[in-house]
């Protein structure tokens, strides 16, 4: 019995010994795992950002998650891996349309951010504007898109590809349309 323990304990040591020391970590590996990506300079949880112009706020943007980044030619963006929400507001403060997506990426330097992933646009007036990928140009007051749109008033919904409209989607024009459909309540 005690021949058995000792031969037990021998072979434990011993894989100890080779599992610890045959664990190494490489600079070069590591460098090389790593190349290529960009990773965050910082990143915010549960954010929530307040953009203006001239002291008036046009609108609030909140995410689960917020990562800033500055790419290789310094320029800054900021991604929304796990989706995002954006609320505008008119001169009153009022909301005046809703924007939802599960990812986004916003241009800081140019004005310009994307939402992508089952993206979600309501009016002021309860219009709902449903597609895949979306520019919102700010400095346009506009959002477009060149995928296929589909959106829903009280009385019809339009479907196609494409779409030009200001940014409160109130005034738009889906570009290629494929159909209309009269709603009857």
């Amino acid at each position: 019995m005690f021949q058995v323990r000792k031969n037990l304990f021998s072979i434990l040591h011993y894989s100890l010994f080779i599992f610890l020391f045959s664990c190494q970590n490489d600079l070069q590996t590591v460098i090389k795992f790593d190349a290529g990506k960009n990773l965050p300079s910082s990143t915010m949880k549960d954010a929530e950002i307040m953009y203006s112009d001239s002291g008036r706020v046009k609108m609030k943007l909140i995410a689960v998650q917020l990562d800033r980044f500055a790419d290789e030619k310094d320029k800054e963006y900021i991604e929304m891996p796990k989706g995002m929400n954006v609320l505008f507001y008119d001169d009153s403060m009022k909301v005046n349309s809703r924007l939802k997506a599960d990812y986004g990426i916003r241009y800081e330097q140019e004005g310009k951010m994307e939402a992508k992933r089952n993206v979600e646009v309501i009016n002021v007036k309860g219009e709902k504007l449903v597609t895949e990928d979306l520019i919102l140009d700010e400095a346009k007051d506009s959002i477009y898109t060149k995928a296929h749109v589909t959106i829903t008033t009280k009385d019809e919904v339009m479907w196609g590809d494409g779409l030009k409209s200001n940014q409160d989607f109130t005034k738009y024009k889906i570009t290629n349309v494929k159909g209309v459909t009269t709603v009857k309540e």
